[in-house]
């Protein structure tokens, strides 16, 4: 096939990045397909950091094509900035190697006052949304009256268009206390936008077609994790869009049948930004020490990420609902003092074992983890290259995981590095 997709197993932050950016040296084109630039993706290439959040990863390959499929909403705005920032890293952006999905929707500022009013509204009741209007965007394509990439070829249908979402919008802000948007600041904000950002605009779907028949290969990027799924995620506290592997065809227009390889970005132990259920979560010392040697800081927020034992079930939960063939096992270095491991093997919840995670929110919210202990390997695995560089109890732990998730390690990441990379099967070639 040669085609794979890449998405993250657990609540995002798994170390995509670098792992889409080490495989796109094999492929021809990288797709993001879903999300917005609430992702956010770190690149670590010969010693300088790339912080991406709207880009695909494989933008600082020079000889790469870029899409941003229909899938994800895009901030013009922010687009630009990061476009200007990793200008500034010495890599070039332009139409010839970014492409721009011609029926993406458009994040308006209308969209983020309308996410950090809401919030706001719901107090202790926070869902942990970044504010960047991501939901109220998607909400507005579902809804019918979104402002794709390809209106702003037509201001006087994009008017009209501008005219039914603000009386929408600008009727909820009031509800909740909120100053309103001003449609005259948003379209003149469009007009200015427009010139520079129409070149991008591109047929994704036929683009790929024509790639996919002279047989060059896709690589699909995704954000988040598959337990922010809206779907499948741990509901109400998971983003706008749907983080599994289906969601690369839908949000590139590509047949199923051409997605290929899933890979799936698993980390070592367990993080999660933001509210929502976190069955392994440490609130000890345990867990400051992963937090500190991991710099559990978001990419995009710089929140502080709560951290916690690897959770077998739910990777394992996940891998079935997302098709997931091999991991990519990330930050295996970060736990290399500790003395005892744990892995969570199951949940209990009023006395009943659960081997999945309920979709029930009181239940999600309510459960506890079994777990079980493995013996630490206190040698440093960093920057290892090869499984004989690893401590024998490392690989315990690694063959561990694959027995409970019931999915092979397919990549073995032991440092932010590009070269820092194990590879066990390159999902290229299967």
């Amino acid at each position: 096939m040669g085609n794979v997709v890449v998405i993250g197993s657990q609540w995002g932050d798994e170390g995509k990045g670098k792992i889409v950016d080490w495989l796109s040296e094999r492929a021809d084109v990288v797709v993001r397909f879903q999300g917005g630039h609430n992702a956010g993706h770190t690149l670590v290439v010969d010693g300088v950091t790339y912080k991406l959040s709207l880009l695909p990863s494989g933008v600082v390959r020079k000889d790469k094509l870029s899409i941003i499929g229909n899938g994800v909403v895009v901030d013009p705005i922010a687009l630009f900035t990061e476009i200007e920032n990793v200008k500034k890293l010495g890599v070039n952006i332009n139409p010839e190697n970014l492409r721009i999905s011609e029926n993406a929707v458009l994040i308006l500022p209308v969209h983020r006052m309308l996410d950090q009013a809401a919030e706001a509204v719901r107090g202790s009741g926070k869902i942990g949304t970044t504010g960047r209007g991501i939901g109220p965007a998607y909400e507005d394509k579902v809804a019918r009256r979104a402002i794709r990439l390809c209106d702003l070829e037509d201001f006087d249908t994009l008017e009209e268009k501008l005219d039914s979402l603000l009386l929408h919008h600008n009727n909820l802000l009031k509800s909740f206390g909120a100053e309103t948007a001003d449609k005259t600041e948003i379209l003149n904000g469009l007009k200015e936008l427009a010139p520079k950002l129409l070149p991008y605009s591109t047929p994704v779907w036929r683009v790929l077609d024509e790639m996919r028949k002279r047989g060059e290969r896709i690589l699909f990027e995704g954000a988040q994790g598959a337990m922010l799924d809206v779907d499948h995620g741990t509901y109400p506290f998971v983003t706008s869009s749907n983080t599994i592997a289906g969601s690369a065809a839908i949000g590139s227009g590509v047949g199923p049948h051409n997605i290929g390889y899933v890979l799936g970005i698993t980390k070592a132990y367990t993080t999660r930004v933001g509210s929502g259920p976190f069955p392994t979560e440490l609130q000890d010392d345990i867990g400051q020490l992963l937090g500190e040697r991991g710099h559990e800081f978001g990419t995009v927020t710089g929140r502080k990420r709560r951290c916690g034992w690897f959770d077998a079930v739910m990777v394992r939960q996940t891998a079935k609902i997302a098709g997931i063939r091999g991991i990519a096992l990330t930050k295996l270095d970060v736990m290399d003092t500790l003395k005892t491991i744990k892995i969570c093997v199951g949940y209990k919840y009023e006395g009943k074992d659960y081997d999945y995670l309920p979709s029930s929110s009181k239940i999600q919210a309510g459960i506890t983890p079994v777990y079980e202990e493995m013996e630490g390997w206190q040698e440093s695995t960093e920057g290892a290259r090869s499984w004989a560089q690893l401590p024998a109890q490392a690989i315990k732990y690694i063959r561990r995981i694959e027995e409970l998730i019931e999915c092979p390690v397919a990549i073995l990441s032991t440092s932010p590095k590009r070269e820092d990379t194990i590879l066990v099967q390159d999902p290229f070639t299967i």
